[in-house]
């Protein structure tokens, strides 16, 4: 006799090819059956969901939710994690060397959600997002101590988190990224790179050309290592200065590259067409919240506005994992694609536990249940083109080793916003 019985959904496991109605048995917190509609014995708790989509639990490769140590940047990882229908997060970049220890302490043990990190390349992480320029030089990374600190932690740091963006390289040039490459090397992780420009840039003109940053950087990686933002509204990025794909993307994909959407509040649907259009499909979808650009109060003294406001704040459209899904559905990804970008495809990518991702027998009860709406609904990207799409995803509930959370986060976007 099981604990619980979710009955009547339809079931997407892209790691295990289901693709239809199942009924999913789970005792002792792990996954004890996949079983055909109705075939399912007795259990304490049968849970009807009809008409709902079942999927594993979401993984969302890019949060930040070291709260309160990096001031408003950081959310509480159970309003973007398990009350938002995410069973699994990884930090991106929010714990340094130095401050690991209470990461460790104040996120991963004291949250319901499961939360892994990629380490900070930059001994001061993600304070207050970035805020301060002067603390990201080269002079502000230690090589040894960040590669010590990632070995002596393996259980929740998989890779570490860098920057190539417009306005690091006008200031100091390449040298960052080539740390960061080193560190991600001498450590055998992945490094995760951020694309896109971040900083204001110091004087004009630009002694830099946008499209230089792409075609320096590329070619310090290695296989496996994690390009993040192709979707990407800002100069030096994926999408080119003439508003074509990047050509050292072929060289990019050829070398092993992976691609992570980091949906976040630079996404546009008008460079994604251009991305998609280019024949790079993005491997994983992270959903890139923080606290400039969802509707949570600021703590006091921390700054009204980030620096470069026009990247960080998302205005009144708010988004979520599961908006990002509708958003990739809206461009034309298949649902089984989009699923597995949220699923079993980050386990590989980002290096997390292999039981993670996908509803094998054994494996931890970790389960997100969608409601799966039909008709026409809209998105808006930060530019305010706005793009349709006849499916729509919300997150109804969430099962994190069999423990039950209802999708109740107060920075989910409201039905009402995707009305057509």
């Amino acid at each position: 006799m099981a604990d619980v019985i979710l009955k009547g959904g339809y079931l997407i496991d892209p790691a295990q090819g289901y693709d239809g109605n199942f009924d999913v048995a789970i005792s002792n917190g792990r996954i004890e059956a996949i079983i055909a509609p109705g075939a399912a014995g007795a259990a304490a708790t049968v849970i009807d969901v009809s008409g709902k989509l079942i999927t594993p639990g979401l993984i969302d490769t890019h949060g930040h939710v070291f709260e309160y140590v990096t001031g408003r940047f950081g959310l509480d990882a159970d309003l973007a994690g398990v009350y938002s229908g995410v069973t699994t997060l990884i930090d991106q970049g929010g714990p340094s060397c130095m401050t690991l220890p209470a990461f460790r302490e104040h996120v991963v043990k004291a949250k319901k959600t499961r939360v892994f990190a990629y380490l900070s390349a930059y001994l001061v992480g993600g304070l207050e997002g970035h805020f301060y320029p002067s603390l990201y030089t080269p002079e502000c990374v230690d090589v040894e101590a960040t590669v010590r600190a990632a070995l002596a932690n393996t259980d929740i740091i998989k890779g570490f988190k860098a920057h190539a963006e417009l306005g690091g390289f006008e200031r100091w040039g390449s040298d960052v990224m080539a740390m960061s490459a080193e560190i991600s090397r001498r450590a055998g992780m992945p490094l995760y790179i951020h694309f896109g420009q971040l900083w204001p840039s110091p004087g004009d003109p630009s002694p830099v050309h946008p499209d230089s940053i792409l075609a320096e950087v590329v070619p310090m990686l290695k296989a496996g290592d994690i390009l993040a933002h192709p979707f990407s509204r800002h100069p030096g990025g994926v999408v080119s200065a003439d508003g074509k794909l990047h050509p050292f993307m072929t060289l990019a994909r050829d070398m092993g590259l992976k691609v992570d959407v980091g949906h976040g509040s630079h996404f546009s649907f008008q460079c994604a067409r251009i991305v998609l259009d280019g024949g790079v499909i993005p491997d994983t979808l992270g959903a890139d919240m923080h606290g400039y650009n969802t509707l949570v109060p600021a703590p006091a003294g921390t700054p009204e506005e980030h620096s470069d406001s026009e990247h960080m704040f998302f205005g009144k459209q708010r988004f979520s994992m599961a908006s990002a899904m509708t958003s990739m559905l809206a461009l034309g990804l298949p649902i089984e694609h989009v699923v597995a970008m949220a699923t079993c495809n980050p386990v590989e990518v980002f290096g997390l536990p292999r039981e993670l991702g996908t509803l094998a027998v054994g494996n931890p009860a970790d389960i997100t249940i969608f409601n799966d709406e039909r008709g026409r609904f809209q998105l808006k990207d930060n530019e305010g083109t706005v793009a349709y799409s006849d499916r729509l995803l919300t997150p109804a509930f969430c099962l994190k080793d069999g423990q039950r959370f209802d999708a109740v986060a107060s920075i989910l976007p409201p039905y009402s916003s995707f009305a057509a």
